[in-house]
């Protein structure tokens, strides 16, 4: 079966075989991971067309209680000032995003158990009441059903809860002190209260296999979720694991490509991780399926703060100025900025 027939396969199947996905992992010839890309964009092109949406990040906290080993914003990491934005400077940054003609703002934090609910859900329904046509994307981790339930009723539309990987024992390893199954369970929470969901994985952790990375693959096609993320693996060296080798870009964007043709029609980012990693490869990751960038509207410093891996791009630019270099990397790609709030599709 050449590489034509054998993506053809799992395009069409219900849940592709693992040996089929593991042997497309596998290739290391260029013209057949060319075709894997091309393959992938057609898909893209064929279920979401050729927008690129744009979310407006806004990165209002660092604190984090968790023990993750690959993240720098992890509990250890004495060495980082934390941080969280004020109300204030939270609605500011709100509303440089509707100015710029976004209408998805997405929130993001470190997991920590201090956040206030109350006082966030009270900024949410400020936001929602103003800008009755804004989406608020929240990505804040593992919270109660109740918390959930509050950040629902106050307009939140969409929650990212990353998995990282679907491998159980390989979860654990990772994730000290947290639980594989809670966090299905959480994933199911948000679905049950109607949250548009996301969930994804990160490519190149340590003891991670190719078929852990198919297993991935066919759980994110399961779970039918509404945006999925696929990122690579880079080391901070404030983390257990300082030490390990970078995730290679092209397995990374194999993993993305292949993930687009299997799971067909959710939302897929091209990661900031992605355009931090020597050169530019969101640009590439919009040729293999991607259709979701996120400029970030966090203050310069907070931007410096807010630190999952090192050498982020773009940190001592001003807010919102990378918007205008996206739409020039979306027209070099003959892709249009999306207008809208770019809903689910499913």
């Amino acid at each position: 079966m050449d590489i034509k027939e054998m993506l053809q396969k799992i395009y069409e199947a219900d849940f592709p075989a693992k040996v089929d996905l593991i042997a497309l992992l596998k290739t290391d010839k260029d013209e057949d991971i060319e075709e894997i890309y091309q393959f992938a964009d057609m898909v893209r092109k064929e279920y979401m067309g050729d927008a690129i949406y744009l979310r407006g990040l806004i990165e209002f906290s660092n604190y984090c209680q968790k023990t993750c080993s690959y993240c720098g914003l992890n509990i250890g990491n004495k060495k980082l000032k934390r941080y969280r934005m004020s109300e204030t400077e939270i609605l500011k940054a709100a509303e440089l995003i509707y100015q710029d003609n976004i209408r998805t703002i997405v929130f993001q934090s470190g997991e920590e158990n201090l956040l206030d609910i109350d006082w966030f859900v009270n900024i949410l329904k400020t936001i929602k009441k103003k800008y009755s046509d804004i989406a608020i994307t929240l990505s804040l981790g593992e919270k109660s059903f109740l918390d959930y339930q509050k950040l629902r009723d106050a307009g939140a539309d969409r929650y990212l809860l990353k998995m990282e990987t679907y491998n159980k024992k390989l979860y654990q390893i990772l994730h000290p002190h947290m639980d594989f199954d809670y966090r299905m369970k959480s994933l199911a929470y948000l679905k049950e209260l109607g949250f548009q969901t996301g969930s994804g994985n990160i490519v190149g952790l340590k003891g991670q296999t190719l078929e852990d990375l198919a297993n991935d693959i066919i759980s994110l096609k399961k779970y039918s979720y509404d945006m999925v993320s696929v990122s690579p693996f880079i080391a901070h060296p404030e983390t257990s694991l300082s030490h390990i080798r970078n995730a290679d870009v092209p397995m990374v964007l194999k993993v993305l490509a292949l993930t687009r043709i299997v799971t067909r029609n959710p939302h897929m980012p091209a990661t900031t991780a992605l355009g931090s990693m020597g050169k530019d490869y969101r640009i590439d990751a919009f040729k293999c399926g991607a259709n979701i960038v996120m400029p970030n509207y966090s203050a310069v410093e907070h931007k410096k703060l807010y630190e999952i891996y090192p050498n982020k791009r773009c940190l001592d630019e001003n807010v919102g100025l990378c918007k205008n270099c996206l739409k020039g990397m979306a027209e070099s790609v003959g892709r249009v900025i999306g207008q809208g709030r770019g809903d689910s599709l499913k």
